[in-house]
């Protein structure tokens, strides 16, 4: 259950992200994330991203934290 909903959170993140037109680097920087995170977050191998770290990219991304979890 887990993994589908990280594969959800990694799926809408990348969605908003390429929406915006912005690169992982990008994203990092605006949400004051780590690059490595970003990056194990939206290929899958970090499964529980904390509260913290995805309201800092629902920020950056202009979205609210639900839409990055539904």
């Amino acid at each position: 259950m887990v993994v589908s909903n990280n594969s959800k959170i990694a799926d809408n993140i990348k969605k908003y992200r390429n929406k915006l037109g912005i690169s992982q680097g990008k994203l990092s920087k605006l949400s004051d994330v780590t690059d490595n995170t970003i990056i194990k977050i939206e290929s899958g191998v970090n499964t529980n991203p904390t509260v913290e770290t995805l309201s800092k990219i629902a920020k950056a991304l202009g979205v609210d934290v639900d839409d990055l979890i539904k």
